[in-house]
């Protein structure tokens, strides 16, 4: 049963008090949003799941799709050092695939802006969680994109190379597709191959009707050649990359796996011992690693700027949503900072359906 608007609000409000009383200041965010903003973070593929309008005055605008993205721009502009930030507010998603899942739905969340301690501001948020959704008996889900991100880079390949796969990292079909094909493993398509051999391929290409000029095509023509000429990807290193993609189970042995891999791809020692760090701070927390589900690809479909910790709580046996999620998002506030940024770490929490599971607060 779906709980009336004013009963989630209700929970809403609920929970923002117990976020407030951990010492977060509320705000409040838009429901219009710039689209270029969003489109600038994540492409045209947020067409696909924000609404969007077109106003004479400012341009295209989207209904807010979330809040982390105008909570980011808010504290670089005006925020103090360290920050913590509550909210509660409709968020609106396109569901051209599912009529059952909600289109327009209440957040709640917390964010944390502080340099002195990522760890410590990590286990924070988590543990805060916890203890809030403790009644519902969820299963709680962590992981770490910084560690995928930390093998893309330690690769022994074209810095290009390296930049599509970090594009893909949220799309994970299209991510092993480019990783078969730097490897040498993917047969390359007859037509590139028949681009690649012609000496002028624009000699008779006809009239330019596309948008892209003669330059830019000749241009990614040279791309494809230099891509072409430059060696595979040693199988070892791909052997490393599938290992850290294929650490899952409790925390400390997930742990100790990495650890097995950064001695092959030294590259992720630092994203492992990061994930030393926050088990100690969850620990100090009271929360159990041992009792604690890390999966090293988790959150790759669905949180594309995160860019290291990331969670999310789950209710076994339902056919539903994460109840609440979230993670670690430094990269976005670089890019909103305008050359400044800041730790930060964050999460949602859906009161509609703390309240269907029975009610968090």
């Amino acid at each position: 049963m779906t709980p009336a608007r004013a009963e989630t609000r209700a929970e809403a409000a609920r929970l923002m008090a117990r976020f407030e009383a951990a010492g977060a200041r509320g705000v409040d965010c838009a429901i219009l949003q710039p689209a270029d903003t969003l489109l600038d973070l994540y492409g045209e593929d947020i067409r696909a799941r924000a609404y969007t309008t077109h106003d004479p005055l400012r341009g295209e605008q989207m209904l807010r799709p979330d809040f982390t993205v105008p909570v980011v721009q808010m504290h670089m502009a005006e925020g103090a050092e360290p920050a913590r930030y509550t909210y509660a507010g409709e968020v609106f998603r396109r569901q051209e695939d599912d009529p059952d899942r909600a289109s327009e739905y209440i957040q709640v969340g917390y964010e944390v802006f502080d340099r002195s301690d990522p760890a410590g501001a990590e286990a924070e948020v988590f543990a805060l969680f916890a203890a809030a959704l403790a009644p519902l008996s969820l299963r709680a889900a962590t992981g770490d994109i910084g560690l995928l991100t930390a093998a893309v880079q330690g690769l022994t390949t074209t810095a290009p190379r390296k930049a599509a796969l970090m594009r893909h990292i949220w799309r994970p079909r299209r991510f092993r597709q480019l990783i078969e094909r730097f490897a040498g493993r993917a047969p390359v398509p007859p037509a590139r191959l028949a681009l690649l051999d012609d000496p002028d391929p624009l000699a008779e290409a006809g009239p330019m009707i596309g948008l892209r000029s003669e330059d830019e095509i000749a241009a990614r023509i040279a791309a494809l050649r230099e891509d072409a000429a430059a060696p595979p990807i040693a199988p070892e290193e791909v052997a490393c990359l599938d290992a850290v993609l294929g650490v899952r189970g409790a925390a400390p042995r997930a742990l100790e796996r990495l650890h097995e891999v950064a001695r092959d791809m030294p590259a992720i020692l630092p994203a492992v011992e990061r994930l030393t760090a926050r088990l100690g701070a969850l620990e100090a927390q009271g929360i159990d690693p041992a009792r604690l589900d890390f999966e090293a690809s988790y959150g790759r479909t669905s949180m594309e700027y995160y860019d290291g910790f990331v969670f999310g709580f789950y209710a076994e046996g339902r056919d539903m949503p994460p109840v609440a999620s979230g993670g670690r998002y430094d990269a976005l506030t670089r890019q909103l900072g305008q050359g400044a940024e800041i730790p930060a770490v964050g999460g949602v929490i859906r009161p509609g359906l703390t309240l269907a599971l029975g009610g968090a607060a």
